[in-house]
């Protein structure tokens, strides 16, 4: 008897918690909506199986080798991780403690767990490789520069303003985080709120290095809508484009873009890496991982290299960068109300970004003779080329000849230059206050 009264106890549905159940649930839905759907299914699948694994009771599998000691309950060892941190020696007053603790004072307490025969978990472990030391992002930022073409940038500069004023979500964003704090109805820190800020770019692994690298503890919950919303993009947007122009703009048919050169191309990535990360060096290794990989592109002399780099490595990547993302989908950490705050804030930033853009570009109209169709401004927003494919569709539909895809790719690409550099902005002002 005592023996089945131990194979009970030791089954995962006797410790299955009401949160956790909740969590499943959200995985099993970001899987739903990665197969059935396809809403960017190459992160949602693997950050939604990998919620999945975070939330099995007593397999611990996103779980630091301290998160295993204080959910052990053990009171001695508790006893002695409350005298190092000066702490009650309870789980709750130790995790508050860890909260305010350097990171130094967390790593040495990580060690003390370790040194007292606890093992980190499968998903901790990739998360610590992969997004604790920030590597992961900037692998797939050099893939994505490998997959980009500057050529329609190149040939139409007026396009990077495009790309520039729809990073405007991004800092509206932050300013609307902080409001909702200061207003007392959510609470959040000037680094959560840069980090819940970059959802605006519409760049999912600029979203993960930046939370990262500030808001860990929001990572889950931001990664999700970053992406979330990136797949909803041709729902969002629509609306906001058909609002802010006519039917006459719609219509304006642009100058067919000139050829660039293959010397403008190659020189374009390393002028640009010089040019910001001199100014802002901040920005440097994501930009830089950007440039490298485009460089390889436009190069022409290391095929093989760009073609790992574009296929094989950012395949490998992403699978450990989602399942990592997954492990910080566990209920302590994602059922917050900051996640409510989050999810709204998100979408309240991809649309003022879609906004500025499009305004912009009916700026540039009114002191240009060579019109924009401003439809291409909705571009700005980084979600590379989907933001593209919406702005020509939306172009077809008031006039079935008009063909703006190639000329939106240029504001496009430029905002992903712009989340990178907003992003460098964020770490230099956020990290030194």
């Amino acid at each position: 008897m005592e023996s089945l009264n131990a194979l009970l106890q030791g089954m995962g549905l006797m410790h299955l918690g009401a949160g956790q159940a909740i969590m499943l649930l959200v995985s099993l839905l970001l899987l739903w909506l990665a197969i059935a759907k396809k809403f960017e299914p190459l992160l949602l699948l693997p950050i939604g199986f990998g919620g999945l694994l975070s939330n099995i009771p007593e397999a611990g599998m996103a779980l630091t080798a301290l998160e295993s000691l204080l959910a052990h309950h053990d009171a001695g060892q508790l006893a002695v991780i409350a005298a190092k941190l000066n702490c009650a020696p309870d789980v709750h007053a130790i995790k508050e403690a860890l909260a305010l603790a350097l990171p130094s004072v967390q790593s040495q307490m990580e060690n003390l767990a370790v040194d007292m025969g606890y093992t980190p978990g499968v998903l901790a472990l990739f998360y610590k490789v992969a997004i604790g030391s920030g590597v992961a992002p900037l692998v797939i930022f050099m893939g994505v520069g490998a997959m980009t073409d500057f050529g329609p940038l190149l040939a139409n500069p007026r396009t990077l303003l495009l790309g520039a004023a729809a990073q405007f979500g991004i800092f509206a964003t932050v300013l609307g985080a902080l409001t909702l704090n200061y207003f007392g109805l959510i609470a959040f820190t000037l680094p959560q709120a840069a980090a819940i800020g970059i959802i605006g770019g519409a760049d999912g692994p600029t979203a993960i290095y930046l939370s990262g690298k500030l808001a860990p503890e929001l990572l889950g919950a931001i990664a999700v809508a970053a992406y979330s919303y990136m797949a909803l993009v041709p729902l969002i947007q629509p609306p906001i484009m058909k609002a802010l122009t006519t039917e006459t703009e719609r219509k304006i048919r642009m100058v067919q873009l000139r050829t660039v050169s293959k010397r403008e191309k190659i020189l374009f990535p390393v002028v640009l890496l010089m040019l910001v990360a001199l100014l802002l060096p901040d920005a440097a290794p994501l930009l830089g991982m950007f440039c490298f990989g485009n460089l390889m592109r436009e190069s022409g002399v290391v095929e093989r290299l760009s073609d790992t780099v574009q296929n094989g490595l950012i395949n490998i990547v992403t699978i450990f960068l989602g399942l990592s993302v997954g492990a910080k989908l566990v209920a302590d950490k994602f059922l917050q109300p900051q996640t409510l705050g989050i999810l709204l804030l998100g979408v309240i930033a991809f649309g003022i970004g879609t906004a500025a853009g499009v305004l912009m570009a009916k700026l540039l109209n009114l002191c240009s003779k060579n019109k924009i169709n401003p439809l291409i401004g909705s571009a700005g927003v980084s979600a590379v080329p989907m933001a593209a494919r919406v702005s020509n569709k939306v172009g077809l539909e008031s006039d079935p000849q008009n063909f703006l895809l190639m000329h939106a790719m240029g504001p496009n690409v430029a905002g992903v230059i712009g989340s990178a550099i907003a992003a460098g902005v964020m770490l230099k002002y956020v990290l030194a206050m």
